[in-house]
């Protein structure tokens, strides 16, 4: 099992930067980017509703999973 995060792609989307979704959120640079970086073991239900708010965006679209199967 695992789970991908499309962080980068809604940045893309929204014209937004690391550095101002960080900002934004309230969440230092280093945790952003473990949780972009798929490094990250959990992840609070109020960081991924700020992130869904400042992006403007459903968590669905940020979070994707993938069975072992896909990934082979």
């Amino acid at each position: 099992m695992t789970i991908i995060i499309n962080i980068d792609v809604m940045l893309a989307k929204r014209k937004m930067s690391v550095t101002e979704l960080s900002k934004r959120v309230g969440i230092t640079m280093a945790n952003l980017s473990v949780l972009k970086n798929g490094k990250a073991k959990a992840v609070r239900f109020s960081t991924l509703e700020a992130i869904c708010k400042t992006l403007d965006c459903q968590p669905g679209d940020i979070l994707e999973y993938k069975s072992d199967e896909d990934t082979q």
